[in-house]
């Protein structure tokens, strides 16, 4: 498993704010996106980050810049969908004393404030067309004119832009410019939801479970099996923002040291049955067998023969599998991934 949270990027002399997330790659999909941050982070291009809300957009803008030239300079985040019109020119570009009512000082803005770090503009999607005008003009022209001035003054900042909005339908019907959406797709991250990369979900979860009981004072706290099931078969709408939720919530609910699915207090999980009891003498026999035996690992040894053996029967078709063993398929994915049944 490949994690990267706050403190190991520290010592990896990455240095970033801590927060109560990580970057966890420990599915096949997150790792590919992996490799991919890590060619286009020492560029200078402007990076276009799409992902629905909750995927951890800002997050990855972060370690991008972490991993660039400008690691030691500013990096500077703004969330375009929480202004409004009158005021974001003023936030991105500054403005001068005087410039409107209220504009008792002058004040620089985001891009004077990150000037030769990075600037992530987060909902880029989300942006008034009179404001995507301009911000194509500061792009182009790498200059920036305060409100209430004429005197531009030169920029030097690497865009990393992020929205949950499908640009090129957006440009489709005139809500978003097409040039400026050229300018920022240079190169493209797609983050995928958590749904499509059941693999990271409970390194995640035993991530969260780590921050969480350490700030709250707790002692060691573990998954139940069921949990564990109950995690894997839940959709997480809201991606990795609700999963930490969840996990905050279920510490605080949770009566032991042991999470119980009860405690998430998941909506819409999938109901488990039980598989009828299999009585088979050849079954039994071989089993009584291993049982005399009594290998190491017995209990992994039968779930690993059981995938394995049923991957191959439904020639290696996970959807097939999965309803074989009448199971999800995140959960046969994060068991294949575990046996090294995938790649």
């Amino acid at each position: 498993m490949t994690l990267l949270a706050f403190d190991e990027l520290q010592s990896r002399s990455l240095v970033l704010s801590v927060r109560a997330t990580a970057l966890v790659f420990d599915d096949p999909v997150s790792k590919r996106l992996l490799d991919q941050i890590e060619r286009i982070a020492p560029s200078d291009a402007t990076v276009l980050i799409m992902g629905e809300t909750g995927t951890g957009k800002e997050l990855v803008a972060r370690h991008i810049h972490a991993l660039s030239k400008r690691s030691q300079k500013t990096f500077g985040a703004l969330n375009c969908a929480a202004l409004s019109e009158n005021l974001i020119e003023s936030e991105l570009f500054g403005h001068e004393k005087g410039a409107f009512t209220g504009a008792i000082n002058s004040k620089e803005g985001w891009f004077e404030n990150a000037n030769h770090g990075s600037l992530f503009l987060d909902e880029v999607g989300d942006l008034p067309l009179t404001m995507q005008a301009k911000l194509l003009r500061v792009l182009q022209e790498r200059e920036v004119v305060k409100v209430g001035s004429r005197q531009p003054f030169p920029v030097d900042v690497r865009i990393i832009a992020a929205t949950n909005v499908n640009l090129e339908e957006a440009v489709a019907a005139s809500h978003f410019r097409a040039d400026l959406y050229y300018r920022f797709n240079v190169a493209t991250i797609q983050l995928s939801p958590l749904r499509e990369r059941p693999g990271d979900i409970l390194p995640l979860t035993k991530h969260f479970l780590k921050i969480y009981t350490d700030r709250l004072g707790y002692g060691e706290v573990e998954l139940s099996p069921a949990a564990e099931i109950a995690l894997l078969n839940y959709d997480w709408p809201g991606n990795i923002r609700e999963l930490e939720n969840a996990v905050h919530r279920a510490l605080l609910v949770c009566p032991s040291k042991y999470l119980r699915p009860e405690d998430f207090k998941l909506s819409g999980i999938r109901a488990i049955e039980k598989s009828p009891t299999i009585s088979t003498d050849s079954l039994e026999n071989a089993l009584s067998n291993l049982f005399e035996k009594a290998p190491p690992k017995l209990h992994d040894i039968i779930e690993e023969t059981v995938i394995r053996t049923a991957f191959n029967y439904c020639e290696r078709n996970q959807v097939q599998t999965a309803k074989l063993l009448d199971v999800s398929r995140n959960v046969l994915r994060h068991k294949l991934g575990l046996y090294g049944m995938i790649g």
